[in-house]
C-alpha cells in the first residue's frame, strides 16, 4: 500500500534552498545524512491537468490567508516574483527560493482534499 510520496525540488543552491525550508518556513526535518535534510510538509493534495505541450511539475503551498502570509515572508526577507491575483480557483502569488527556483502560493477557494 502506498503511503506517502516524497517530493524533490532541484536546485541550483540545494544548501540555500534546504536553510530557507529550516530556518524562514520552520518546516520540521530531519538529516538523512551529510546534512541532506528532509522536511516534513504540510497535508498535500496531488492534480493532474491537461497539457498542450511537455510535461511538467510545480509546487504549490496552500494557507489560509494569502495577504497575511505574505505580509509575514516578506518581514522575512522572501521575494515575491508577482502580486497576488485572483485565479478564481484561489487568490495566487509566486515567491522566489533562494537558489532560484520559483514556488506558488495560494489561497484556495476550491473544495479541498485534506479535508476528508
Amino acid at each position: 500500500m502506498i503511503n506517502g510520496a516524497h517530493l524533490i525540488i532541484y536546485s541550483n543552491d540545494a544548501d540555500a534552498d534546504r536553510d530557507f525550508f529550516r530556518d524562514v518556513l520552520k518546516y520540521p526535518h530531519v538529516d538523512a545524512g551529510g546534512g541532506w535534510l528532509i522536511f516534513r510538509l504540510p497535508p498535500a493534495e496531488a492534480a493532474v491537468h491537461p497539457t498542450p505541450g511537455p510535461e511538467s511539475h510545480e509546487l504549490y503551498l496552500m494557507c489560509d490567508d494569502v495577504e497575511v502570509t505574505v505580509r509575514e515572508l516578506t518581514a522575512k526577507g522572501v521575494q515575491f516574483t508577482q502580486p497576488v491575483t485572483d485565479a478564481g480557483w484561489g487568490l495566487l502569488t509566486r515567491f522566489r527560493l533562494p537558489g532560484g527556483g520559483e514556488v506558488g502560493l495560494y489561497e484556495p477557494r476550491h473544495p479541498r482534499a485534506t479535508d476528508l
